[in-house]
């Protein structure tokens, strides 16, 4: 696994463990009003320390399996779980790509600390899974994490019209794309 793992000056990413069960509970159930505005909404076993079990086990299975990558974003000196970025609906074929996701606990929100994530994400992608492109949608009015994407070298490609549901609504989505730089 050290093969899948960062260590910066400020933050370290690695892939979650059982370990990490008690953090991840705390960092989804204390931010989940915040990650909510820009996700999903979470079922309530989410929320419990059994469905962060359940789920670091998925993570496990589908990281074995090429299909799913999710890492915890750490402080590297006091070693505090402070976010999650993942690589989803992995394609192989002809098409090589992914999709990324990321979230900073509000506290370490504008810190720098995602657009550091999302490069190492990016480098881990393109070096050790050798994917071609990536992808990422944005609410519009997230303008952080668009910034996010653009220092990471993003670009915009258009807007997915009611692409994702949200609290109940269909929300509209920014779509940003990098390129493997090697292809």
């Amino acid at each position: 696994m050290e093969d899948f793992m960062f260590t910066g000056e400020k933050i370290s990413i690695r892939p979650f463990t059982q370990e990490d069960v008690d953090a991840r509970l705390k960092l989804q159930t204390e931010n989940r009003h915040f990650f909510e505005m820009y996700s999903m909404t979470r079922q309530d076993n989410y929320y419990t320390v059994e469905g962060q079990r359940e789920l670091i086990e998925e993570y496990d299975n589908n990281f074995k399996n090429d299909q799913e990558y999710n890492f915890g974003i750490f402080t590297t000196a006091e070693k505090k779980l402070i976010g999650t970025i993942s690589l989803f609906q992995v394609i192989r074929g002809s098409l090589q790509s992914a999709f990324i996701g990321y979230f900073i606990d509000k506290e370490n929100n504008g810190k720098g600390y995602a657009t550091e994530a999302v490069k190492w994400i990016v480098e881990f992608a393109f070096t050790n899974l050798n994917l071609h492109r990536i992808e990422a949608g944005v609410m519009p009015h997230n303008l952080g994490s668009i910034r996010v994407l653009e220092k990471a070298g993003f670009h915009k490609e258009g807007l997915a019209v009611k692409n994702v549901k949200i609290n109940g609504k269909w929300e509209d989505h920014q779509v940003l794309a990098i390129i493997n730089p090697n292809d």
